[in-house]
């Protein structure tokens, strides 16, 4: 193909770049322009087709059109300095490959296999905190390059290691908040081994599922945890030395202030990981022994927006879809910190996202953007509350108002004159099962009128682990392990446990799953709650009226050898 300026392409139709190249005549691109009005085949498949050009001119084509280069990558010699400035899993992760690197200008050159990859020049520039330029290729000639480069997978343990044994970190030790060499720092935070360690925690972490990694300050030792279902797991901890150099690398990658290290920092990084978006919310906070850094993982692809997937049991689900559907009223979810509670909202509106039905949401903070959905971040900075935003919501004529959490007498009074005034609201609390939620509604300062007047139903949730099938077994629970749960031996005869076996990664456990109780609040209900009868009473008639306790969507769950008697016991109380 001959070579053009890729500036004097851009934006152009296939057919035009193909011509001006001088790869195609005119005539060529009309016949088959013709072509394509009947068969639906992009023109460039209809080219190919006549044998006009080859699919490699196709792509240098698009190149040309996305206003970029295209580089035949047969027979190059890559330099071994840029194979080490992107590390393993990023290469692969993004499907590019490094062809030149300037170490001083700290500026990089990628091939990629499309121009639509446009996400990966932008990634690459924020995870190796350097210039990034690409040029597309041969996706062939990209993967034999791949192949021949990165066959050595290089890990977490390999990259602390040789961090190790560098001595250039010491320096930065010992630094007060007070004491700190910026330039030090900042050279710390830009060099190749420590932007490959964040990286390979990244994606370590998001292919583990990972909600959380933690970067921890102590006396003696800087310590890297995921959270995974719900539990930490350590990782090979990195020398002391070098805590302030993660940690500055990943002030530097939200845009943070790395010269301030005596206040907390909030911020956050967007990603695009093998396709699929990521959201890293990095908090930092400043402790005795250095800057703790949580990043809370929000892989947007692995969230189960559905409410046919959440978890719920077939009874339990058609009672919420009948809580959910009511023209108004409010339904509260409860639970603690970390059960789940925002998923399920979020599941809730995504099945009542419709063409005709207006919601605005009002949240701290926004976890997952949801198109057809009005999203209100809170901040309290410059006042703007949840019962702020609320107020102003009643003047946007919504149907669907979702709270992120119901904190004060403010919120609660604003979300009852919603309800009354014809709209559904949906929003969380935290308590430890439906029905003391009345109780805390009541503590916040609600008048009991108001509460059962608005309030439809309360749902209580938990997450438990699952046992990963593959590492499954059969056992007999002693008699102290069915006491946990409020069993005696002939509660349970003919019923089957499982729990997972004791040398499986992670535990034995693979991903999580919700308990719920649904509480409806009937007449009987709300006549209890105005003589403020005792929560024991209120519960017992839920019961009664098929309300199925926490404890026994768990007991369930573990006949279903779905969970284990330790997860259950762990996240449920025992009825009274």
């Amino acid at each position: 193909m001959a070579t053009t300026n890729p500036e004097e392409l851009k934006g152009r139709k296939i057919g035009r770049v193909l011509t001006i190249v001088g790869q195609v005549t005119r005539d060529q691109v009309h016949e088959a322009l013709s072509i394509q009005r009947t068969r639906k085949k992009k023109i460039g498949e209809v080219l190919v087709e006549l044998e006009y050009c080859t699919e490699a001119d196709i792509q240098a084509a698009l190149a040309g059109q996305a206003g970029m280069a295209f580089e035949d990558l047969s027979g190059k010699e890559i330099p071994e300095g840029a194979i080490e400035a992107v590390p393993a899993e990023s290469a692969r992760a993004y499907g590019v490959v490094p062809i030149e690197f300037n170490a001083t200008a700290r500026r990089l050159t990628i091939a990629m296999k499309s121009a639509d990859n446009f996400r990966a020049v932008d990634d690459l520039r924020l995870l190796l905190g350097m210039t990034v330029n690409a040029v597309v290729a041969n996706p062939d000639q990209i993967d034999e390059l791949l192949a021949k480069h990165y066959a050595k997978q290089e890990s977490v343990v390999d990259v602390v290691s040789n961090l190790a044994k560098d001595t250039k970190f010491e320096a930065l030790a010992g630094h007060g908040a007070d004491s700190i060499d910026l330039d030090a720092i900042s050279e710390a935070a830009s060099d190749n081994q420590v932007v490959k360690l964040l990286n390979l925690v990244l994606l370590q972490a998001i292919k583990d599922k990972a909600s959380d990694i933690h970067f921890e300050p102590f006396e003696d030792e800087f310590k890297m945890r995921y959270r995974i279902d719900g539990v930490l797991y350590e990782m090979v901890p990195p020398p002391k030395h070098l805590g302030p150099a993660i940690t500055s690398r990943v002030k530097v990658m939200a845009n943070l202030d790395i010269a301030e290290r005596r206040l907390p920092q909030d911020g956050r990084i967007e990603l695009q990981v093998g396709g699929k978006p990521v959201d890293l919310r990095i908090a930092v906070l400043p402790t005795m022994h250095g800057e703790s850094v949580v990043m809370r993982v929000l892989d947007r692809s692995n969230v189960e927006l559905n409410l046919e997937r959440i978890g719920f049991r077939e009874d339990d689900l058609s009672r919420f879809r009948s809580l959910i559907e009511k023209p108004n009223g409010i339904v509260v979810v409860t639970g603690p910190t970390g059960s789940g509670k925002t998923t399920t909202l979020y599941a809730a509106l995504a099945e009542l996202n419709r063409i005709e039905t207006k919601i605005l949401t009002s949240e701290d903070p926004v976890e997952y953007d949801i198109d057809g959905l009005c999203q209100v971040q809170v901040n309290e900075d410059v006042g703007l509350t949840f019962a702020k935003a609320l107020r102003s919501f009643l003047r946007q004529d919504p149907d669907v108002i979702m709270v992120g959490e119901i904190r004060d007498l403010e919120t609660a009074q604003i979300a009852v004159q919603a309800s009354l005034t014809g709209h559904l609201v949906l929003s969380t609390l935290h308590t430890n099962d439906a029905p003391s939620s009345i109780v805390r509604l009541i503590d916040l300062g609600l008048e009991p009128f108001l509460l059962t007047a608005t309030i439809e139903g309360i749902v209580a949730q938990r997450l438990v682990r699952k046992i990963n099938p593959a590492s499954r077994e059969a056992y007999e629970p002693t008699e102290e392990e069915l006491l946990e749960l409020g069993l005696r031996p002939s509660d349970v005869a003919g019923k089957s446990f499982y729990r997972p076996r004791s040398d499986a990664e992670y535990g034995g456990y693979k991903g999580r799953m919700a308990l719920f109780e649904i509480m409806n609040m009937d007449d009987t209900v709300r006549d209890m709650v105005m003589k403020e009868e005792s929560l024991s009473l209120v519960r017992e008639h839920c019961r009664g009226q098929g309300m199925r306790s926490l404890r026994e969507s768990g007991l369930l769950a573990i006949y279903e050898g779905q969970t284990s008697i330790d997860e259950v016991v762990r996240e449920t109380l025992i009825e009274e």
